[in-house]
Parts: structure tokens; C-alpha cells; sequence
């Protein structure tokens, strides 16, 4: 099947073609009108479906280009307020109307007879948001979306001087590759040393977060945020007791390889024992690898990359240029990390994150690039609810553009030497990911099972699971208080709770995909488009088959991946 990315922004029949979302007051009639129009036939009801997703379209773009704005200047006030208006003032008020939409569809005669198999999932999803909803969780829920964005605010406020000039922490990272030891150490610490500055405040921020979600599962009844979550992140087809199981995985086969990996990396460097600040530097009268300098020569380069791969691929990215749907590059006030961030409407995402030029940077770039790819894939689904797929496998999508474009990237280098490295360092990443990945998930689910914790409990936790899952080859003596708040650099932990795992799970999915795509690469990147073009329209277990994979976590299943990896770091 061919795909195109001369994508259309979707056209509206129920609202306006000027229609925007001002007040409350200009939204609310068409809300009104849908719960209260009468429905006869199968015909009405889907007609009824298309409308209602219409709604769900504008509203999830509005917002979204609200945080857009906002993410990219956290210093304008007028885009905080513009956030925040729509979080306070909009949104509590259309929860009450989703809830009765949903179960004006669940009762509704005409339900029974749609298609089962084309809306199980969606009926799946909104039975399940009949559960959890709750009046008096609609002002909660407002102030966590208000209260998640400080933690961008704050870190995007986080700056350290280096060699007389300004840098945002994602820049100055930059020098931790460097061959001068002593110029990393003296970056590591002041990148430290500014967290540190910020410390009480994220911890607040932390407190607030964690008490308002606990309160929103005792309002619904649950046992622990951690159920509440589960069951809105739409976990149907995994528990907590198979979280456990990756985390003993991960220590029993995924530590061993990660430690091989910075011993090898102590010879290279001839340390006799091996810093944080040492991981990401090159040798002494080797070069850091320096893929791009500017974001327009980062897009160029990714462009020309996934041309190689599949011109569609390429062409995605190329629309969303076009359109304006990308801020690449690092900036003082710009809120930490990336994203891609789905367009309801439009169609084509839009990209955002902080390239400084360097590898990782590169890696971004197709990670996001892999979901702008899912995005658009998705974007000729009959409704709005058929492209909410589950978070795995957008994840999947990602992952696998990393390995999938690793044969490209002569693109960014000009000789066989820096692309050998920088598919090492690759490589070395999709191993070291998983102990971080485990932790921050153990951390989160003692985190919400003991919600009443005090700052020193969560502290002494945090370290204990830390201890638990770093590697013995790194001396990490006396960065005991830089250690105490490395939690407080993950964005997912504020903004996103319990969603981490899934890059965990993803990973593997793409480890199997790219084992796909060694031994047959058409037919990997077949089942690849095959199973995103699907959007959220089967079960979590049935887009993997579609993609060829195993939906397997367990400790012989990981054992079995990790084998390859390695293999193939071995060749490389």
C-alpha cells in the first residue's frame, strides 16, 4: 500500500469553516445540541459519531497549540494565560458534557449494532471513562494541568555559564563529551549546582502533584493512584505484576551487558575508574561527533535520511516545514525536552525540541520524526477516538525510526569512522536506557503506593532504587547530593505520571522490529506502516501482531533481545 503526506486538513460539516474557540459560551450550543439531538437509526448514530468527533477535533487542536505556544516561550505571559484559560475556564466545563456523551452512546439501542469489531476499542475506551469519571474531579484535574507546566517554567529558567558564556542546561551538556576531563567535571557540577538552586522548588511542586492524583482516586473509589492511572492510560492488556517482572528482567539481563559497555568505555578512555561526567566523552584527540550545527541543517540532514529509508517518511517531514510545524533548536525561556505533538485537524504534528548539536540530538530527530510518521498514518481514520492509540506502540513507532534510519545517517557524517561511532553510541543507548527506565517506574509505583511520604522518605528511596539499577563500573563517590535529585530532571515524572514504562516495553518492540528489518527490510517496513495506519482501531496485542512482533515482557523474551543487540554491537 502507498501512503501520501500531502496531507488535508480535515473538513468541517458541523461547525463553522471560521469557527475558534474564544469563550465557554461559543462552545458549549454544539455540545448541547449533540446531547440533546434524538437518535432513530444506525444512520443517525454514526452520523451523531462524525459530529461528536468533529467537536473532539477542534477542542484537542485548540489546546494543543496552546501548549505549543506555550512550551516554546515559557517567558510570555500572554501564552501562559491563553494555557491556562482554556485548563480553568473550558475544559471543567465540557468534562460534564463528555461523560453524558458517552453514556448517551453506551445507552443508546442503536450501539449494539455497530460494527463490533471496527468500534470495540472505542466503546472499550469510553465504557472505561464512564468508570473513572467523577464530578468533583473536574476542578482537580484543572489544576494538575495548570500545575504540571510549572515544572517547564522552572527548568526552562535553568542556565550555567561555561567558558564566559550562557547556556541553557540542554547546551551545556554538549561539553560532557568533550576530551577535557577537567572541563566536564566542571560542567556535570554546575549543571548540578543549578538543579540544586531548584531543588525545594520542584519538591513542592512534586507534593502538590502527588496529592491532588491521590485525591483523585479516592474520589473514584480506587484503591491507589496507580489503579486510577492504569485505567487511564487504557492498560488493558498489562498489570502492574508484569512491570515488576521487566524490572527483574532488566537487572538480571540488561545490567551485565550495560556493564561491559562503560568498562569497555573506562579502556577506551584509559581511566582507572570512570566518572559521570566520563560517559558521553571521546578520547583523548578524538572529536566529539558533530552531526549538524544549525536545526535548519539537523531538518536537511533528517530529510535526506529518511529519503534513503522510505521517500514517504521524508516527505512527512518536509510537509510539516512547510506548514511551520517545527522549533528545533535550544533557547533560553524554551521549555526542556521534545515532543511530537498530534494536530487533531490539521494532521501534521508539529516537532519540538532542544537540539544543541550533538548525537542524542540526532536521535531525537527520528524518535520524533517516527511519531510525526504515525501521526500522519493515522490521520485518514474515520474518527477523531480511531487515532487515540495506545501509547506502546507510538512508542514502537518512534523507537524503531532510531534503528530503522541507523544505515542513513552517512548523512550526517562524512566519513565511515564517525558513522561506525555514532552507531555504537546508538546502540550503547537502546542498553542503557532500560536500567533508567526501570527505575523511574519502580520510583513511581512506591511513589503512589505511599502518597503520604515526606520529602526524606522519597529521597532514601529514590536512592536505594537508583543503587539498585546503576552500573558498579561508575564511581559515583561523593556526588551523593547531585544524585539525591536526578529524579527531578524527568519531565515524565511532573507532567506525564506513570508513563515511562512504555518506552521500556517499546523498545523491545523495536528490537524485534529492527531484527525484522535486518533480515528482510520491505517487509519489516510494511508491517511497520501497516500496523500505524490502524491508529487506536485494535487492542494494544493486536497492533504488535500487525507489526510482526510478540507482545512479551518477560525476563526469556528480553534475554532472547539483548542477545541480539549485543550481536550486532559486536559487528559493528
Amino acid at each position: 500500500m502507498t501512503y501520501s503526506a500531502d496531507i488535508k486538513k480535515l473538513e468541517r460539516h458541523y461547525f463553522p469553516k471560521d469557527f475558534t474557540i474564544t469563550t465557554w459560551e461559543t462552545l458549549e450550543p454544539y455540545f448541547k445540541e449533540l446531547l440533546e439531538r434524538p437518535i432513530n437509526s444506525i444512520g443517525e448514530l454514526e452520523q451523531w459519531l462524525k459530529d461528536l468527533s468533529e467537536a473532539e477535533a477542534i477542542t484537542n487542536e485548540d489546546a494543543c497549540w496552546r501548549q505549543i505556544k506555550m512550551t516554546c516561550d515559557t517567558e510570555n505571559k500572554q501564552l501562559e494565560e491563553a494555557f491556562n484559560y482554556f485548563y480553568v475556564e473550558i475544559l471543567p466545563k465540557m468534562q460534564p458534557y463528555a461523560d453524558k456523551l458517552n453514556r448517551k452512546l453506551v445507552d443508546c439501542p442503536f450501539t449494539a449494532q455497530l460494527n463490533k469489531e471496527k468500534y470495540h476499542t472505542y466503546l472499550r475506551g469510553v465504557k472505561k471513562n464512564i468508570e473513572l469519571f467523577r464530578e468533583e474531579n473536574i476542578p482537580i484535574q484543572s489544576e494538575l494541568a495548570v500545575l504540571q507546566q510549572h515544572f517547564g517554567t522552572i527548568a526552562g529558567k535553568m542556565t550555567v555559564t561555561v567558558n564566559g558564556q550562557e547556556y541553557t542546561l540542554q547546551q551545556a551538556s554538549k561539553f560532557l563529551e568533550n576530551e577535557d576531563r577537567n572541563l566536564r567535571e566542571e560542567v556535570y557540577r554546575k549543571i548540578f549546582e543549578r538543579r540544586l538552586q531548584d531543588k525545594e522548588a520542584m519538591d513542592k511542586l512534586f507534593n502538590q502533584l502527588v496529592e491532588k492524583r491521590n485525591q483523585l482516586a479516592v474520589n473514584a473509589g480506587m484503591s491507589s493512584y496507580t489503579e486510577y492511572r492504569f485505567k487511564e492510560l487504557g492498560r488493558f492488556d498489562y498489570t502492574e505484576k508484569e512491570c515488576f517482572q521487566f524490572h527483574e528482567a532488566v537487572k538480571q539481563y540488561v545490567l551485565p551487558l550495560v556493564n561491559k559497555i562503560y568498562e569497555d568505555k573506562k579502556k577506551k578512555l584509559g581511566l582507572d575508574t570512570l566518572r559521570p561526567w566520563d560517559i558521553e566523552a571521546h578520547p583523548a584527540g578524538e572529536k566529539p561527533l558533530n552531526p549538524f550545527t544549525t536545526g535548519k541543517d539537523l531538518l536537511e540532514k533528517t530529510i535526506k535520511c529518511f529519503n534513503q529509508l522510505n521517500p514517504f517518511f521524508a516527505d512527512c517531514i518536509a510537509k510539516m516545514d512547510q506548514l511551520g510545524h517545527l522549533d528545533l533548536e535550544s533557547r533560553k525561556g524554551k521549555a526542556p525536552g521534545g515532543y511530537n505533538c498530534p494536530l487533531a485537524e490539521s494532521g501534521a504534528p508539529f516537532i519540538f525540541m532542544n537540539a544543541a548539536g550533538q548525537m542524542d540530538d540526532v536521535t531525537t530527530m527520528v524518535h520524533e520524526g517516527g511519531h510525526a510518521v504515525h501521526s500522519f498514518l493515522a490521520h485518514n481514520l474515520e474518527l477523531n477516538a480511531f487515532k487515540d492509540y495506545p501509547m506502546e506502540i507510538a512508542e514502537v513507532a518512534s523507537m524503531s525510526m532510531e534503528l530503522f534510519s541507523m544505515p542513513y545517517w552517512n548523512t550526517f557524517f562524512d566519513n565511515e569512522e564517525d558513522l561506525r561511532k555514532a552507531k555504537e553510541h546508538q546502540l550503547e543507548r537502546v542498553i542503557t536506557i532500560f536500567p533508567w527506565i526501570a527505575t523511574i517506574d519502580k520510583f513511581q509505583h512506591w511513589i503512589y503506593a505511599n502518597p503520604n511520604h515526606t520529602n526524606e522518605e522519597r529521597t532514601a528511596k529514590w536512592m536505594e532504587i537508583l543503587n539498585e539499577f546503576s552500573s558498579g563500573a561508575i564511581d559515583f563517590t561523593g556526588l551523593e547530593n547531585y544524585r539525591a535529585i536526578t529524579w527531578q530532571k524527568q519531565l515524565h515524572l511532573f507532567e506525564v505520571p506513570f508513563y515511562y514504562i512504555e518506552y521500556g516495553i517499546a523498545q523491545l518492540g523495536a528490537i524485534g522490529m529492527w531484527k525484522q528489518f535486518m533480515e528482510n527490510r520491505k517487509k519489516a517496513l510494511a508491517n511497520y506502516t501497516n500496523a500505524l495506519s490502524l491508529g487506536g482501531t485494535k487492542t494494544l496485542v493486536q497492533l504488535f501482531e500487525t507489526a510482526g512482533l510478540k507482545f512479551d515482557f518477560s525476563p526469556a523474551h528480553i534475554k532472547t533481545l539483548m542477545e541480539f543487540v549485543h550481536q550486532q554491537m559486536e559487528q559493528i
